[in-house]
Parts: C-alpha cells; sequence; structure tokens
C-alpha cells in the first residue's frame, strides 16, 4: 500500500521565537531582527498561542507617523489606523491566530497557507498551545529528495502494489522529481490510478505515465495511453 503522506511534525521547526502579550513594540521590532524572522506568534500563559504578529501589523506606525490621512482614508483602513497607535503584541496582532495541528498533512497546510495568504503557521495542539512552527520553505523540504529515493518508494509502493504479476516489466525512472513510467500491463485503466498514486508520492514533480496493455472497455483499443 502507499506509504502515509507527510505530517506537519515531520517538517516544522520545533525552537520557536515568540512574544507575550505585553510585549513592547521595539522589543518586537529588535526580537525580529535579531532572528530574522518577519512574523512571531503571541503567547500567553504557559504557551497558547493567542495571535500573530507580523512586519505588516508593525509598518502602519511609519506609513501614519507623519500624515493626515482624509475621512475617506480613515475609514477605509481603519484597522491599519488602530496598529498605527499601537504598543503592545496584544494590541498589534493579528487574532485568532492561523495555526496547524502537527498530524495535519503537507497538503492540508500549503491549502491554509494559499487560501489565508500567510508565510507560515503556528503549530498547535488540541489546547493550542505551541509545538512549533511550519513554514513555505519546511513544505518544500520534500523536493529535496533524492531520486533514488523516490524511485524506490514508487517501485515498493506503487508498482509492486498496482501490478504484482508485471512490477518486474515496468521501468520505472525518476529524473529531477519527474517519474517516468514504461512497460506493459495486462490493464490499462489501472494506468490512471498508477499516476495519482504516483503524483501523491513525496517530492514526486511530474509523472509521465508510457504504459501500454490490453484495454478492458468491450471492443477497446490496443495500445500506449
Amino acid at each position: 500500500m502507499p506509504e502515509t503522506p507527510h505530517i506537519v511534525s515531520d517538517v516544522m521547526t520545533h525552537t520557536v521565537v515568540a512574544v507575550g502579550r505585553d510585549a513592547p513594540f521595539k522589543e518586537i521590532v529588535q526580537t525580529m531582527e535579531q532572528w530574522k524572522v518577519s512574523a512571531m506568534p503571541v503567547l500567553e500563559g504557559e504557551g497558547r498561542v493567542i495571535g500573530v504578529v507580523s512586519e505588516a501589523d508593525l509598518l502602519p506606525k511609519e506609513e501614519f507617523r507623519d500624515s493626515d490621512p482624509s475621512l475617506f482614508e480613515q475609514r477605509r483602513r481603519l484597522s491599519d489606523l488602530v496598529k498605527a497607535g499601537a504598543v503592545t503584541a496584544g494590541e498589534l496582532m493579528s487574532t485568532p491566530a492561523i495555526t496547524v495541528h502537527p498530524d495535519a498533512t503537507l497538503a492540508q497546510a500549503a491549502r491554509i497557507m494559499a487560501v489565508r495568504h500567510v508565510k507560515r503557521l503556528p503549530v498547535v495542539d488540541d489546547l493550542d498551545m505551541l509545538q512549533g512552527i511550519v513554514s513555505r520553505a519546511d513544505l518544500l523540504k520534500v523536493f529535496l529528495r533524492s531520486d533514488e529515493e523516490i524511485e524506490e518508494e514508487v517501485r515498493r509502493t506503487v508498482v509492486s502494489y498496482l501490478f504484482p504479476a508485471f512490477s518486474h516489466a515496468i521501468h520505472v525512472n525518476v529524473h529531477e522529481g519527474i517519474v517516468t513510467l514504461r512497460g506493459h500491463i495486462q490493464d490499462t485503466s489501472l494506468i490512471s490510478v498508477a499516476e495519482r498514486l504516483v503524483r501523491a508520492v513525496e517530492g514526486v514533480v511530474d509523472v509521465e505515465p508510457h504504459l501500454t496493455g490490453e484495454s478492458t472497455t468491450p471492443g477497446g483499443p490496443r495500445g500506449e495511453q
């Protein structure tokens, strides 16, 4: 059977730079500069995530420092004007925090980032206690897998699983993450299944199936699909 997909806890960073609700503005800026991060979780109590403060939350203070926005702009950008007057993490943070659980798949985490337009997610448990942080770069780590490692997994979890009687006749080649399947199989209806399963293997960039066989559709053609 195909392996279980990698999950967030496999790639997340366990050591997280964070601040408390009462952290002052300058401390937030200094901490970001010191640790070269652009956003940090805001914690309360023993480590419960209550929000995230980012560079975008800090910039309004500079943007509106010497400006006199019109009434229209004040209404349109009320939240930014509020942040321009904020002095602590609790006042600056975006809340509730957009988070993810450690057992979420990398695909689920990537989908949250894309839909919510964020670059990183605090990783929390069922009590919202901070466990780590996962970034876009962390999600891309699966593409650092070697071609040899991907090829071995495709042979073991896809080819041997779908075509146990024909696995010896199916050639798997992986180059720069692109998987090519060649060979003759009995049932061409399984080609689309094989392609889907190969795409699910972590680190695969694309799939090129060049498999031939007998169609199971009555009167169907024989040949490469």
